[in-house]
């Protein structure tokens, strides 16, 4: 199993790497929408809609995403004849922008109601569904359950799609952040976890857990924030933006809303698996299951980070 999961991981680095460091935002892109067309695939069999309609959700999801990018103009399929999408500086803009409702925000791409909608979803879906997904999920009908699935697996594509625009230490610090996350709770869960978090969804989980994964979070935001005043990085990252649009407090609070949001992806996640009796959302990732187990936490974080972010702007 260690070998199976060590293989894959250095093939997904292999193939995964040389897109990041492209400047062009197309190869990634691309390469992402393959892996969310991938867990499209894997939600339509974990609720119920297996063989061809697995297949019909998968190939939706991806036109969906192309059509979005097209309609607010992401770079998705070529590379712009003029320059893109500018990646934001570390110092504060002398002009300040002029924000219009519906419009992309200066430096963005998309509008930033998207991002407050993908918010708002999250937020009262995500509450929503670990309190009564339990005992009802299986009741939700399967067109609704398909439609969830396409609705927060579009909207993180997008988010994956505009932060690469916003540079390439924007995009790792926030992809970042859900890893510290993970491990963080892993460890502290091993060492202190004592209370149960959600024993009807995911037994293993402890708030002793989340609490130390909070504290790994927070410490990585001060050690970037010092990495991006120390070295010479393409943008600004996710955490400087946090502290020069919302001070030190409002850093703190934005980094504990989306560590305490990477748990309840997670957990939906593991909700949807246990009511489809399943261990693994697949088997397309030898040794670490499928795609939707590796991306689960970051569904809420991708488009809530950029709606904080948007907070740092103004209101598009």
């Amino acid at each position: 199993m260690l070998k199976q999961r060590v293989i894959t991981a250095l093939l997904l680095m292999a193939i995964l790497l040389p897109t990041l460091w492209v400047q062009a935002l197309w190869p990634f892109a691309l390469l992402s929408l393959l892996f969310i067309g991938a867990a499209a695939w894997e939600w339509a069999r974990l609720n119920d809609a297996p063989g061809w309609k697995a297949w019909v959700l998968a190939f939706g999801v991806t036109g969906v995403c192309l059509a979005l990018a097209e309609h607010w103009h992401l770079p998705v399929l070529a590379e712009p004849l003029t320059s893109g999408v500018q990646a934001p500086a570390l110092s504060v803009p002398q002009v300040p922008h002029v924000h219009v409702m519906g419009e992309a925000l200066a430096g963005f791409a998309m509008p930033s109601t998207v991002w407050w909608i993908a918010a708002a979803i999250w937020l009262v879906g995500g509450a929503l569904a670990l309190r009564f997904g339990p005992q009802h999920w299986k009741a939700v009908p399967i067109g609704a359950r398909a439609l969830v699935g396409v609705a927060l697996l579009v909207l993180a594509w997008l988010a994956l799609s505009e932060a690469k625009l916003q540079g390439l230490n924007y995009l790792l610090s926030t992809m970042c952040l859900v890893w510290a996350a993970d491990i963080g709770a892993y460890f502290g869960g091993r060492q202190f976890g004592r209370r149960k978090l959600a024993p009807a969804i995911s037994p293993g989980k402890s708030w002793e857990g989340v609490v130390a994964g909070a504290f790994a979070t927070l410490l990585l935001s001060v050690l970037w924030i010092w990495a991006d005043r120390t070295l010479v990085l393409d943008s600004a990252s996710l955490y400087s933006h946090l502290l020069m649009g919302l001070g030190p407090v409002g850093l703190v609070l934005a980094v504990l809303l989306l560590t305490g949001l990477s748990v309840v992806g997670d957990l939906f996640e593991s909700l949807v698996k246990r009511q489809a009796g399943a261990k693994d959302s697949s088997q397309l990732l030898p040794g670490h299951g499928g795609v939707l187990d590796r991306i689960d936490a970051l569904l809420p974080v991708l488009p809530v980070s950029l709606a904080l972010t948007t907070l740092c702007h103004g209101w598009s």
